[in-house]
């Protein structure tokens, strides 16, 4: 029987540039800026090949793996929609410049539909300047994925004038027929507004280290491209003065450009779920068991199922210790030793991270609620360090070690609740919220290609 699928295969990346889109070979980045070269058909979206290396490197696909578009001359990059063509986005590229494609998990790409609130502030949202009207926020997203209507976007933003180094601020409205800024303070008069851009042909990027590569007033940036080459002579440099205020912005300008096509991609994976709850014979067939009393039973209780795994957790760490202690009862010093290294092969464990660093990591995988890092402080080298995003800020909390009569605990919230290891810890506070502003949700993965 012949194989009608396209085929996809795997070479180590060479340092040369032989590998080019026109043939059909791509080459994908890590974060650490190892890459793999893949042949793939002309038609291939980026879902596909999200799915591709989430399969090759046996990944948990939670839909928030995402490929970005990197355009490293003009320190700008995006989000390829998943529906988008990768052979499309490659051929804007210009043969001598340096622009490349990443895969990492983004789990802010379509949590506007889940939280609009959290993306969309009272103040810079309105119907339009006809009905003079605010937006009802149960309706707010439905709007934008509707053609014939279409909420106004408003508010200040610094521009790098054209030709220029320095940097003004307008008053700027999004608008369905295009982004516009008022010569006239806040007045939305049609005499007063003048064009800037619309969004048929251009695509909205985040513009890294705005301060220091453009003078921005704030590291905020970002800029609307045209899709036709690479070059940064077209290209329109925003700056906004939070983080909130810049995700509104390029989150109004994706809805505007793609509308219902978002909502069909972020509908997609759990249509499919649905459709085929078997996802794989392996996930469906684990199910928890009780095997304390004379009969084995299947625990349907989701609570109890949780506690059981829990308690499973810390007996497998007691049994470790009492192993490596080499005699009848757990050595006090193997068993610190042991709790001490147990985090080190976490995912959501980063050793030798900084502050900044972790920083960009949890920005780039999205600035949601529950976002965290765990890392080595780098003030305290015996301290660690979590780092967790709220309201789209990121906080940072001392873990310190406490050392009771030999034996090696851990804490956050000043020695009111004690933890054996690290795991420990992150487990209760992915459960409780405790000294926290929320629970821990998502941590940053990073994945070798």
């Amino acid at each position: 029987m012949l194989c009608t699928q396209p085929c996809i295969r795997y070479r180590s990346c060479p340092n040369s540039k032989q590998l080019t889109a026109n043939r059909g070979l791509i080459k994908v980045y890590n974060e650490d800026n190892t890459c793999r070269a893949v042949e793939v058909p002309s038609d291939i979206t980026a879902r596909d090949i999200c799915q591709l290396f989430v399969l090759k490197n046996h990944c948990i696909d939670d839909h928030s793996w995402t490929l970005f578009e990197h355009i490293s001359h003009l320190g700008i990059e995006r989000t390829i929609e998943d529906h988008e063509s990768v052979m499309e986005v490659l051929s804007g590229w210009g043969m001598d410049t340096d622009c490349r494609l990443y895969f990492r998990k983004n789990y802010a790409k379509y949590e506007f539909f889940r939280k609009p609130l959290d993306f969309f502030p009272d103040h810079m949202v309105s119907i339009s300047s006809e009905t003079n009207g605010m937006v009802d926020h149960s309706q707010l997203i439905q709007t934008f994925l509707n053609s014939s209507t279409c909420p106004e976007i408003h508010g200040h933003l610094h521009a790098k004038e054209q030709s220029r180094k320095s940097w003004k601020k307008f008053y700027f409205v999004l608008r369905r027929s295009g982004l516009y800024f008022s010569n006239k303070g806040t007045s939305k008069e049609p005499r007063h507004l003048q064009f800037i851009a619309d969004f048929s042909d251009s695509d909205v990027y985040t513009v890294l280290s705005a301060k220091k590569r453009h003078g921005a007033p704030t590291d905020y940036g970002f800029c609307v491209k045209s899709t036709k080459g690479s070059s940064g002579r077209d290209m329109k440099l925003l700056c906004a003065d939070d983080e909130q205020t810049r995700t509104c912005w390029i989150t109004a300008m994706r809805l505007l450009k793609y509308g219902m096509e978002l909502y069909q991609n972020f509908i997609q994976p759990h249509q499919k779920q649905k459709a085929s709850p078997m996802r794989s014979i392996s996930e469906n067939s684990l199910v928890a068991m009780d095997f304390s009393g004379q009969k084995s039973r299947v625990i349907e209780n989701p609570s109890e199922a949780m506690s059981v795994a829990v308690e499973e957790g810390l007996s497998w760490r007691r049994k470790s210790c009492h192993r490596l202690s080499g005699h009848g009862s757990p050595s006090t010093s193997h068993s610190s030793l042991l709790n001490m290294a147990l985090h080190l092969g976490q995912p959501w464990f980063h050793s030798k991270l900084s502050r900044e660093e972790a920083q960009r990591i949890i920005t780039q995988q999205g600035l949601i609620d529950g976002m965290f890092i765990l890392r080595d402080s780098q003030s305290n080298p015996k301290t660690f360090v979590l780092s967790l995003c709220h309201m789209q800020k990121i906080k940072h909390f001392q873990i310190i070690p406490v050392d009771d009569d030999g034996e090696l605990f851990y804490s956050l919230d000043d020695d009111q609740t004690r933890f054996t290891d690290l795991i420990q810890l992150v487990e209760f506070y992915q459960l409780n919220r405790g000294v926290l502003p929320c629970k821990l949700k998502h941590h940053c993965a990073r994945i070798a290609l």
